[in-house]
């Protein structure tokens, strides 16, 4: 059985792990990818966006832990950004949308929140302070993006990250490791809202190889990022992911 998953769906695996590891070394766990490698397989779309969060589950599992061990986390100034996206995440995942209307929204938003990212050069130093963190406003922009995240099957850090680097939130570092944080609470709730719908469907004996390929990969990527990025190369890396995404995402949903 294992023999004939990972010969029919070798190249599923190897691209999961490579996703892996790109999108953990900027703090992501790849959930925007995920959906679209396995869109390309023909299995159901409910499985798939429940894939997709499980296996943003694991990676960022690991990158939490690590950013820990690190003391990357300030978890007082983390707290108002996840407080509203949970329950937000787990009602966008009990709900039906449009597939098309909401992937050519997400193309665009993805797509101009990286050119901004590009053009920004500004990166915060790590003994600058920033006075201007606003727990209600922080809390409304991590339920918005909860709510959408939920709604599609991604994590969210993909829309969060920009954010933060926009509005010079903290260092690059420390951004990726609020937007791992925020990834794994919001795919937990996103999975528990699909879970609750009568449709939800998955096939555990090849999710479960994903898992462990993503997991592997995840490790890799979260040391990658500690030991052989500087904040600009982060920076820059994490425009160059976002852009990809949202040209991708905007050559298979737009009608032409």
């Amino acid at each position: 059985m294992i023999i004939d998953l990972l010969s029919n769906y070798w190249h599923i695996i190897l691209l999961f792990f490579t996703v892996a590891i790109l999108y953990s070394s900027v703090g992501f766990g790849g959930g925007s990818s995920y959906l679209a490698i396995l869109a390309l397989t023909g299995i159901v779309f409910t499985q798939i966006r429940a894939t997709a969060l499980l296996c943003n589950i694991v990676v960022v599992s690991g990158n939490v832990f690590f950013f820990l061990q690190q003391k990357k986390l300030n978890l007082k100034k983390i707290m108002p950004v996840v407080l509203l996206s949970v329950p937000l995440a787990f009602i966008g995942g009990k709900l039906k949308i449009s597939q098309q209307f909401f992937f050519i929204l997400l193309g665009v938003t993805l797509l101009f929140a990286a050119i901004t990212m590009w053009i920004s050069k500004r990166i915060i130093s790590s003994d600058e302070k920033n006075n201007n963190s606003k727990p209600i406003k922080n809390g409304l922009f991590g339920g918005i993006i909860g709510f959408i995240s939920g709604m599609v099957g991604i994590g969210g850090g993909i829309f969060l990250a920009p954010l933060l680097h926009l509005t010079n939130w903290d260092t690059p570092k420390k951004i990726a490791a609020t937007a791992s944080v925020f990834i794994l609470v919001n795919s937990i709730a996103g999975v528990l809202g699909q879970y609750s719908n009568p449709d939800f469907i998955i096939d555990w004996s090849l999710t479960s190889i994903l898992l462990v390929t993503v997991f592997i990969g995840g490790q890799i990527g979260s040391r990658m990022s500690n030991n052989y990025f500087t904040p600009i190369q982060l920076k820059k890396a994490t425009s160059i992911l976002i852009a990809f995404v949202g040209i991708r995402i905007l050559l298979k949903y737009l009608p032409f």
